[in-house]
């Protein structure tokens, strides 16, 4: 117990690499064990970290029907995850000068000049007004754009999984009707994530991934994070399960009913920024550590400015009374020793972090339907029972009778 102690208190930096278990606790089995035993979850990543101290957890399957054992190295689809890296990767060109946050989107992308508001009245009968205020690459990334969720279209292309070139994503975008005026809504939705992504490509004349790759993968060596996943990876993906609270545990079957859809892994597939890319817990976890050293990855390559990270993906960038957001991530409305910041995934994958006193969670389920809420919520606050004992623990005792 005195060598946990010590732990706390020294604050060492965790490699990556090695993807230490050194905090001697159980929270998340507590919480999960009993549903992989009784057959009813196939499997779950946990990854809980405080200043050095670590809990990891990779239990049941990332195949059911195979019995292949859940690892680290197993890849899944970020799903909505991905727009943290557009709110990145727009961090980044304004830190390089190259971008202000109040700039109208007109600027980069022409089409946007006009914009026509879609409006209802009392009988029903709807008209367009030509918009009052004007859009601009905050709305874009903190979801008061107007923007519908998705083009009307988006599941004959694949879903989420995105079937035309970002540029297109935003022209079409453009040409159709806004849902509110911008800047005076809370909306989430896919396609202002994708407009922020597309002015990127404008901005810097490469592709968003090719940003992407050179700016953040390559320098935080993500090896393994992708748009187009191999054959191999797909092979070795985690399959994602309907878990409901009174049918049993069954697979899904990614068809048109689904947000996500194959193939995944050929050239019929285009990046999609606000749900498109592919990872390991591994390679993930990299990203939310850079986020959580303010830039630094666990390598020692900073790729963004610490006051960066502080004042434009830490904290909320929307009015007063909206939901917490910042540039692609859930972020808190005041900075406080409580600030926490990061993002969920539609199939119950999750990762915040909290800078000020170096938290951070990660949690890797492949789970939806009625049950997956209850799946998170129990990680969520294993998670949370971690960092509350990481707190007050100054000799090991808050851990005391929670070792494995």
């Amino acid at each position: 117990m005195l060598l946990f102690a010590g732990c706390c208190t020294s604050s060492p930096r965790s490699s990556t690499s090695e993807m230490l278990n050194n905090s001697g606790t159980s929270f998340a089995k507590e919480a999960l064990q009993e549903f992989v035993d009784s057959g009813d979850l196939n499997g779950y990543i946990c990854i809980f970290f405080k200043d050095g101290v670590q809990e990891l957890t990779c239990s049941g399957y990332a195949d059911m029907e195979t019995k292949r054992p859940i690892t680290l190295d197993d890849h899944f689809m970020m799903c909505s995850q991905t727009k943290g890296f557009s709110g990145l990767s727009i961090a980044m060109l304004i830190e390089d000068g190259k971008l202000g946050l109040d700039d109208p989107v007109e600027k980069y992308l022409p089409e946007f000049k006009n914009l026509w508001i879609r409006e209802s009245s009392k009988d029903g009968v709807q008209t367009l007004v030509k918009a009052k205020n004007t859009l601009t690459v905050r709305m874009c990334l903190n979801h008061t754009g107007g923007f519908p969720f998705e083009l009307p279209n988006y599941k004959l292309m694949g879903g989420c999984a995105r079937r035309m070139p970002l540029r297109s994503v935003a022209a079409t975008a453009a040409a159709m009707p806004l849902v509110c005026e911008p800047g005076t809504k809370f909306g989430y939705s896919n396609l202002g994530i994708d407009v922020g992504a597309a002015i990127v490509e404008v901005i810097t004349g490469m592709r968003w991934e090719e940003f992407l790759q050179k700016r953040v993968f390559d320098p935080l060596e993500m090896t393994e994070t992708t748009f187009w996943p191999t054959e191999k990876q797909l092979a070795n993906r985690i399959q994602v399960y309907k878990v409901s609270k009174d049918q049993p545990i069954s697979l899904l079957k990614l068809d048109s009913n689904v947000i996500m859809q194959p193939p995944f892994g050929d050239d019929r597939v285009f990046p999609s920024a606000g749900a498109g890319l592919w990872t390991t817990a591994r390679d993930q976890y990299k990203f939310y550590k850079m986020l959580m050293n303010l830039g630094v990855g666990d390598n020692g390559v900073r790729v963004i400015k610490e006051e960066t990270i502080k004042s434009l993906l830490a904290i909320s960038s929307l009015p007063k009374g909206m939901p917490g957001y910042s540039l692609g991530l859930e972020a808190s409305e005041e900075d406080s020793e409580d600030a926490i910041f990061g993002h969920g995934g539609a199939w119950t994958t999750n990762a915040h972090i909290n800078w000020h006193k170096r938290h951070l969670r990660l949690l890797v389920l492949q789970v939806t339907g009625d049950a997956a809420p209850d799946y998170f919520f129990k990680a969520r606050n294993a998670a949370n029972a971690f960092l509350q004992a990481a707190e007050t623990a100054n000799d090991g005792s808050a851990f005391t009778g929670r070792m494995e």
